[in-house]
């Protein structure tokens, strides 16, 4: 009897996410309707010191997308920074 194994997966380096959104790449602030996207370095780290400084997650303050684009942050009123 053969032993059948997955095939392996590469190894793809990927950008930092936060653990409660970590399929998303666009998120959102509710309170000011900010769009950040994690896999830009300064939008990271903007988004990472709102949620210390504010407890986002805790006051669910965070907005992801469905598709997660920019076409459909736009359409529920979000804009860049």
């Amino acid at each position: 009897m053969r032993s059948e194994q997955a095939p392996a997966r590469a190894m793809v380096a990927s950008m930092p996410r936060l653990p409660a959104f970590a399929e998303h790449r666009f998120i959102g602030t509710r309170d000011d309707m900010t769009l950040f996207d994690c896999d830009q370095a300064d939008d990271f780290e903007r988004l990472e010191a709102r949620v210390a400084s504010d407890d986002l997650v805790a006051t669910k303050g965070l907005q992801s997308f469905s598709p997660d684009t920019v076409a459909e942050a736009r359409n529920r009123g979000f804009r860049r920074s």
